[in-house]
């Protein structure tokens, strides 16, 4: 029988391209060994991370978009998206993920952080089996083929000040011990391609005491991930009632090291910048919904001089695509600064070499998988670029990467592998149209409650 291995072809890094070379695949998905081979046109790159994902909102995107109040901003909108939220089901839950899913790893995604809050029927009763609407997301992710890390939510209050959810969150909402008997049962489905983490909505949904009961019960490798300082209200909100900022705040409570994603993140002083990159613990950063729900722009000039970690992700799914959320993220320091190439260093000059290292490196600590580069020992999800793409057309090593994110909206993704399976071939996912179909009844079934 012959080993299974990823295309031949040239590998990147983030110390530049590693030609001819072929890795071969063990039967956990892992990288076995680099085979030195002759030069070959293919050029793969690492798979990268999606950080940050409420799959049940890809179904909404574009609904949003008419104004509902002349002040428009995250909190009207999150009106809408509790309306929508109280139509899913189990089966329409999975239906829409695995569309999502197909719709990332067609993209270039090979690993999905689902921070998942959606937890029980409306009014708040629970399923039959409460892990009921988690078991609809790992099913529709081992059906995508996608690599998984779990969040379940805790998600308690609807303030700073301690309030009752409101009718509209009582699914969401758990009590601590439910909560971590919900990741006990969860964890006892994990294997290569899932991984369980912790997901601590807000500082505004988690009261103190509860945060501290949680943190001091999970694994202590556990990824922990939480919402923060998204908005201007939260920030001020959190300076009334706990008397420091949300971020300073979390960082003089909890012990936050590399194990920690905080998403968003969007507004930081100074002394947050310098302590987040201190603490090693990552940014998931949203451009495309940051921007669509006018969120702000986060710090990046400041926080990568500070030798921060960050990653991406789509979130809200108004966009499913990495080359945006990477391009955007250049863009909008552009426009603020007004002037070019921002996210560089004296190492790599590269704006598009600079921002796919940063996804790589934050990408096994945020997720808890062993991805992030295409060496031996981590898993072998790859990304294979069209090698007949016209954009690409006399592309060289130096450009290659600049050119696939800079350089137009034409997909150029060819094929993806993840665990050595490939799951997109030629720009398709193997199972593209019978989950498009599932889709379409799911939404059509959501639009009709």
């Amino acid at each position: 029988m012959s080993r299974k291995s990823l295309p031949e072809g040239a590998l990147w890094t983030p110390d530049g391209w590693r030609e001819g070379q072929r890795a071969t695949v063990d039967a956990r998905g892992r990288i076995e060994a680099l085979e030195t081979h002759a030069p070959r046109g293919r050029r793969l790159l690492p798979g990268i991370a999606n950080l940050h994902s409420h799959a049940f909102q890809r179904a909404m995107a574009g609904m949003a978009e008419r104004q509902t109040d002349p002040n428009d901003s995250f909190w009207t909108w999150r009106e809408t998206m509790y309306r929508f939220a109280a139509r899913f089901s189990p089966d329409t839950l999975y239906a829409v993920a695995a569309q999502l899913y197909v719709e990332m790893l067609e993209a270039g995604y090979t690993t999905v952080c689902e921070f998942h809050y959606l937890h029980h029927a409306p009014g708040g009763r629970p399923y039959a089996d409460p892990s009921a609407m988690s078991q609809a997301l790992v099913a529709a992710a081992r059906d995508a083929g996608i690599r998984m890390t779990l969040l379940p939510v805790l998600y308690m209050t609807g303030g700073f000040d301690g309030r009752a959810l409101g009718e509209r969150q009582q699914r969401f909402g758990h009590a601590v011990d439910d909560y971590l008997a919900l990741i006990d049962r969860l964890c006892e489905d994990a294997n290569e391609m899932l991984h369980v983490g912790c997901a601590l909505h807000s500082l505004r949904a988690v009261p103190p005491d509860a945060m501290q009961q949680v943190l001091a019960t999970l694994p202590p490798a556990m990824p922990v991930h939480i919402h923060i300082a998204e908005q201007v209200p939260e920030v001020e909100d959190c300076l009334a009632v706990r008397g420091a900022r949300p971020v300073q705040w979390l960082l003089d409570n909890a012990d936050v090291d590399a194990r920690w994603t905080l998403v968003h993140a969007t507004h930081l002083d100074a002394d947050e910048v310098a302590g987040i990159a201190r603490s090693g613990a990552t940014v998931a950063i949203c451009p495309t919904t940051e921007g669509n729900l006018g969120d702000g722009l986060f710090p990046l000039q400041d926080y990568l001089a500070a030798g921060g970690r960050w990653g991406i992700g789509s979130d809200s799914h108004i966009s499913v695509s990495p080359v945006e959320e990477l391009r955007w993220l250049e863009y909008g320091q552009r426009l603020v600064a007004r002037r070019r190439n921002i996210a560089v260093s004296a190492d790599t000059p590269s704006v598009g070499e600079t921002l796919l290292a940063g996804t790589m490196a934050s990408a096994g600590a945020s997720t808890g998988h062993d991805i992030g580069l295409l060496e031996a020992g981590r898993y072998a999800d790859a990304v294979v670029l069209d090698p007949d793409a016209p954009v690409l057309a006399g592309a060289t090593d130096e450009d290659r990467v600049d050119r696939w994110l800079f350089s137009g909206n034409r997909p150029l993704v060819d094929e993806v592998y993840v665990g050595g399976q490939r799951v997109v071939e030629s720009g398709r996912h193997r199972d593209r149209a019978a989950i498009a179909a599932r889709y379409r009844d799911a939404l059509a079934a959501l639009m009709r409650e």
